[in-house]
């Protein structure tokens, strides 16, 4: 029997994730894809695309690093091929790049794995009708995804587009993913939505002074 849940994922995800964080990561992602980049001239064509995919995975992290850092996520240390893991809120913070079309590649990652099946808690909010009970969950993973072209002749320097995604407990599929661009939108629309919400209650409060203090018709 399917039931109600009043909260959905992407505003679990406006709720732990400051904007701060958010546009520190947008920013620094082609930083550390440009310095990988300008680090791999010289290099042979033959085996350029393999140096460069290497010098992002470093430089990317450093950037990654000090955007959960300044933002007070809590950043594990930067370690060779570690992966990077932040926290905000329930959410831990993880990232990684990938080329365009290729979107299966993230799952041989044993630590994305590990980490993805945080998000058994959180499957409902996509497929109530498969569970019999919801809890709140108290902790989950999102990744920040660099999508790079597959060829360095087009759009070298950069990522053609950066987004934020959710796995399934699996890593099988997605409980949400959209461009970066697109999400950060939703942190103008919940603000609007509390201005809404303030201005009745202001204005009763207004009148009940009005009220108390012989003003008020």
């Amino acid at each position: 029997m399917a039931f109600q849940i009043d909260t959905t994922i992407p505003e679990l995800l406006v709720s732990s994730l400051s904007i701060d964080l958010i546009t520190s990561i947008e920013e620094g992602f082609p930083v550390g894809a440009q310095r990988a980049y300008a680090a791999a001239r010289g290099m042979e064509e033959g085996h350029l695309p393999t140096v460069v995919g290497q010098l992002r995975h470093f430089h990317m992290n450093e950037t990654f690093h000090r955007a959960l850092a300044v933002n007070h996520a809590n950043p594990s240390p930067l370690r060779g091929n570690k992966v990077v893991v932040g926290q905000a809120g329930i959410f831990s913070v993880a990232r990684f790049n990938i080329h365009e079309g290729y979107w299966t590649n993230y799952r041989r990652s044993l630590t994305r794995k590990q980490l993805s099946e945080a998000n058994r808690s959180i499957e409902p909010l996509v497929q109530p009708e498969l569970f019999s009970s919801y809890t709140p969950a108290t902790k989950a993973v999102v990744f920040f995804v660099a999508v790079f072209a597959g060829s360095l002749r087009i759009s070298p320097e950069a990522p053609t587009s950066i987004q934020i995604a959710v796995p399934d407990s699996q890593m099988k599929s997605w409980l949400f993913r959209e461009p970066i661009s697109s999400f950060l939108e939703r942190y103008n629309r919940a603000q609007d939505v509390q201005r809404d919400l303030a201005v009745p209650r202001l204005k009763k409060i207004a009148d009940q002074q009005q009220r108390n203090d012989g003003t008020g018709k």
